[in-house]
């Protein structure tokens, strides 16, 4: 029989633990040293069972001790983060629960100490698989997790993935148990050096009461630390621009605009080129022997390339250079063998530069210069420090503090404000152009200020117990973050010009707002007009987010675990006067609670299940926008000519400047701002598995899971809806605000101030506001196969099955690709909403993932990844009902296609098939520490469409010539050349 009473194991922490069974008379305490010199001595109960907990990642020998004297010992226990290692003295050798490497004659591992859904990916299997390397693609290794179709990207330009059908705003990320998630939009983390990632975790599900804020999933690093013996290394990585393929062209779908500039083609892709040198190396001993421990890392990527861009591009041909430089060192402190200090720091940052030409777009060919392009800085630093102190055998504490900065950094290369900024040039008046449209040089739309960034801080103190079968953990999780001068205002004159056609000039565009039919104006009966867009918005904000658990792993039995946690969480949002607008500060009560079943005594079938509650706080978004004092409006006009720089003449304007979300840079009242009484986010989730074991060399196992969104924050803007509520109840009511925070799908109550300035209450049923009830659903099946490693080969087969259904995705909305996390166009107006329920953007039917390598001998070894993953839906968006009106101003955004319901989901995108594949050598005469890998990516090239165009018109009855084209596609194949050194 394998241990009963197993240690605690944390979700998203750096820590392991060692549990095993003793048999009876045999000895009385267990020692645990570390190869890095930490030891401690734990007691065997009664039963002969011990364990120590929140071990440090490492090496560790297990000694049985009787009477102080070594009865037995086990060498080389390596452990994995967030899980239990058995150490058993009745069994031949160790067993390492949850890992993926066993010896050749030993069963293949269960961990029957966890209840949560994750994969863990050590630093020798990054080593050995095909993987673009940044956290999110390592992710995609686990089952349910896609990439994201909306092309969103993090901090330093890696694209983002979705967890469970989620959005991809939804996750968290974390490095040494610091988070490092995005605090203004969600989108994406730091991470760290790809060759000092010791472990990555990746959570999809079921994770403990100690974490929160994600109701998607969870990526989690653990770096490398000093041992007591010094290594070092480097590598040299190279892709070649000879050896990649050309990127697909994009073309007109539907018809063409009123001026093309190319005939068809609307984007060049296969014009594009690129080619990436990456340098990284580390280093890593001991400055104390068995006391003081250093490693450091650094990695410096450098990627030039020329990049065509779209025919109505300001920024036609960009010959740019990237650089990303990143490093990290950890310091490690023994103080005593009960105290241990270790100090963190980070950097992931994206510097940005090129150079703008001309380009030909009938004969392919590069034209004059005409600028230089932005200089872009992102990506930041952080800085943690962890105290861990063992203050009795069963008695645990630790304390977390960290510090990141995230910049933004985005300054134009030699800018002109004389000039005004255009877009859509491609449908001016023919009249007026001869033959081709009209541009200038200005290539800024919008100006930054270069103080730009956000902070982010985060204090953990956690204690664990071990009493009896009972290991009880309880903790403050706190954190704040700040938005520091945030928003933009527009370059040149400080607004720029769109041009527009349509085909009905006599119906007016927009009669809600006031803008009339084209036609009724002089040169307006073309149907060709201009539109001159503001913005401006630069604010800073802040939040203040807190959570207390605690939690009890309970050995209910010799084969049952209990695991039962509570968390409750505050959110307090502020606005740029430093006025709180959200005070979420009644209690949020998250339940988790989970069962591991070790149904035969040995680890060799396991049942599980896990049921629990997930809080997800505001990103800092909204504070700059519905809690904000922003500038949005458009004025239409027509127009008699165009000058030569490319701006519109002989103006007649046909409406005011007027704004669909009344964003006239009023800053609200933070007691209007919200919905009374409004309520987080939170998902309901719940799990049921098994995993087995398949003769003496293989696992598998199946997994349910369904996931129910609650409750969600977005903005509603039928501002007038409200008034007349108001007006209804006797109140005199002239908002100011752009929008409000409600949570969609239920009755909201505003407060208001009437024209006596005095507050008021106003309820809306959600039947008044229009809408339906709020949905999002996620079910999965999960099956997988896996033969762990045993010296020869690995692999691992999973299928997911999933549905992923509502009418809200979530914080964003993939399909047009907004960025503005909690304040989507969704729940805006009921029009908006009208035939929104069916499949969302990140609902994959089927995935199915294969990968592993095989080692044919110490020298030569072969790797490969396969994903096929089901296309998601390819909407149709046009304007409004069967007779295509615009009833809020937001053009062809309606769930409206062609004056027909286009419901999400109606129709599908192709699936996403891709290879990747990996040789390497590491030869004997170097001792094998030198090695060369070639891996090739996307083998067969497919350059499958993952987003596609949704407008179906640009104004009513005028189809938009975009609509089905492809937005994100697959990246073309790729090769990637390496040496590595390591001694």
């Amino acid at each position: 029989m394998l241990a009963l009473g197993a240690a605690p194991v944390f979700a998203q922490s750096t820590t392991g633990s060692i549990f095993g069974q003793v048999p009876a008379g045999r000895g009385e305490t267990v020692q645990i040293k570390s190869s890095t010199g930490i030891a401690r001595t734990v007691a065997v109960d009664s039963h002969g069972r011990y364990s120590a907990s929140e071990l440090p990642l490492g090496t560790y020998t297990v000694t049985l001790l009787h009477e102080g004297n070594a009865v037995d010992t086990r060498n080389d226990i390596s452990l994995r983060v967030g899980s239990g290692t058995e150490v058993s003295f009745d069994t031949a050798a160790a067993t390492t629960l949850g890992a993926v490497s066993v010896s050749a004659n030993a069963t293949p591992p269960i961990d029957v100490t966890t209840v949560d859904s994750r994969t863990v990916i050590t630093a020798d299997e990054l080593a050995r698989l095909p993987l673009g390397r940044s956290a999110e693609a390592i992710a995609l290794l686990a089952p349910g997790v896609a990439g994201n179709s909306g092309g969103y990207t993090g901090p330093t330009g890696q694209p983002l993935v979705s967890f469970g059908g989620s959005a991809a705003s939804e996750n968290a990320y974390y490095i040494n148990g610091f988070n490092t998630t995005d605090p203004q939009r969600g989108l994406g983390g730091l991470a760290l050096p790809y060759g000092a990632i010791e472990q990555q975790e990746i959570y999809t599900g079921g994770y403990s009461a100690q974490y929160g804020r994600s109701d998607g999933g969870v990526i989690n690093q653990v770096g490398k630390r000093g041992t007591n013996e010094w290594h070092f290394g480097g590598q040299v990585l190279w892709e070649p621009a000879f050896a990649q393929s050309d990127a697909a062209n994009t073309y007109y779908t539907n018809g063409r605009p009123a001026s093309p500039v190319a005939g068809g083609l609307y984007d060049p892709n296969s014009r594009n080129r690129q080619w990436t040198t990456t340098y990284d190396a580390y280093l890593g001993g001991p400055l104390i022997k068995d006391k003081l421990f250093l490693f450091i890392a650094a990695e410096a990527t450098k990627q030039e390339g020329d990049t065509v861009n779209n025919v109505s591009s300001a920024k036609p041909y960009v010959d740019y250079t990237y650089k990303s430089p990143k490093w990290y060192a950890k310091l490690d402190w023994n103080i005593t063998d009960s105290n241990i200090l270790e100090i963190t720091g980070a950097s992931s940052k994206r510097e940005t530069s090129g150079s703008i030409y001309g380009y030909d777009y009938a004969t392919l060919s590069r034209g004059n210069f005409i600028n230089l392009d932005d200089n872009i800085k992102t990506g930041g630093d952080l800085y943690t420090a962890k105290f861990t102190s063992y203050l009795t055998d069963s008695l645990t504490f630790s304390a977390m503090y960290g510090k990141m900065k995230l910049m933004n950094y985005d300054v134009p290369g030699n800018y002109d404000g004389s000039q005004t900024y255009l877009t859509d040039i491609e449908f001016q008046n023919p009249a007026y152009i001869n033959g081709s449209p009209i541009g200038n040089g200005q290539v800024t739309q919008s100006l930054y200020n270069p103080n730009r960034h956000t902070t982010t801080d985060n204090l953990r103190i956690d204690l664990s117990y071990q009493i009896g079968s009972h290991t009880i953990s309880a903790g403050i999780d706190n954190q704040n973050s700040r938005a520091i001068d945030q928003g933009s205002q527009n370059s040149g004159p400080g607004y720029y010009w769109g041009y527009a056609y349509t085909t009905t000039p006599n119906v007016a565009l927009i009669p809600s707002l006031g803008v009339g039919a084209p036609a009724n104006y002089p040169n307006g009966a073309s149907g060709y007009y201009a539109i001159q867009y503001v913005n401006s918005s630069i604010a800073s904000v802040r939040s203040a987010q807190r959570a207390q658990y605690i939690e009890d792993k309970w050995q209910l039995t010799d084969r049952w675990l209990l695991s039962l946690g509570l968390r409750n969480d505050q959110f307090t949002d502020y606005n740029a006067n430093g006025d709180a607008y959200i005070r979420q500060h009644s209690a949020q009560w998250a339940p988790r609670l989970g069962f591991s079943w070790d149904v035969n005594g040995d680890s060799s079938f396991k049942v599980y299940g896990n049921a629990g509650r997930y809080y997800l706080g505001l990103p800092l978004n909204p504070a700059l926008n519905a809690a904000g004092a922003y500038v949005s409006t458009q004025q239409y006009f027509t127009y008699a000519g165009i000058a030569p720089d490319g701006t519109p003449t002989g103006l007649v304007p046909f409406s005011n400047p007027v704004s669909s979300n009344n964003t006239y840079g009023v800053l609200p009242d933070p007691k209007t701002v919200t919905a009374q009484n409004i309520k987080p986010e939170y998902q309901d989730e719940f799990i049921l598995g098994f995993t087995k074991t398949l003769g003496a060399n293989w696992v598998y196992g199946a997994k349910l899971t369904q996931r129910i969104l609650r409750n969600a924050i977005d903005d509603y803007c039928d501002v007038p809806a409200i008034e007349n509520k108001a007006a209804a109840l006797g109140y005199s009511v002239s908002a100011t605000n752009s929008c409000y925070l409600i949570n969609p799908g239920r009755a909201n109550t505003f407060t208001v101030i009437d024209d006596t300035g005095a507050y008021r209450s106003v309820s809306l049923s959600n039947a008044e506001m229009g809408f339906p009830p709020l949905k999002r659903k996620y079910y999965a099946l999960e099956t997988f196969l896996e033969h762990p490693f045993d010296g020869h080969w690995y692999g691992k087969i999973d299928y997911v099955f999933s549905r992923s259904y509502g009418d809200t995705e979530g914080q964003l909305r993939s399909d047009i690709r907004q960025t503005a996390a909690s304040t989507s166009i969704d729940w805006d107006f009921p029009s908006l909403m009208s035939s929104s329920n069916g499949a969302q953007s990140n609902d994959h039917t089927h995935q199915i993932k294969l990968f592993g390598y095989y080692q044919f001998n110490p020298q030569w070894q072969v790797s490969g990844n396969l994903s096929l993953v089901s296309g998601n839906p390819r909407n149709c968006l046009g304007f409004y009902g069967p007779d295509q009106t615009d009833p809020n101003g937001y053009g062809s955004s309606y769930h409206w296609c062609g004056g027909q319901p286009s419901p999400p989901g109606t129709h599908r995108l192709p699936w996403n098939r891709q290879l990747d594949l990996g040789a390497s050598y590491r030869p004997a005469f170097a001792d094998h520490k030198l090695g060369f890998s070639l891996n090739v990516f996307n083998v067969f090239n497919s350059q499958a469409i993952l987003n596609a165009y949704p407008y179906y018109q640009i104004s009513p009855g005028t189809p938009d010539p975009l609509y089905g084209s492809s937005i994100v596609r697959q990246q073309p194949r790729y090769v990637r050349l390496s040496a590595t050194y390591d001694y």
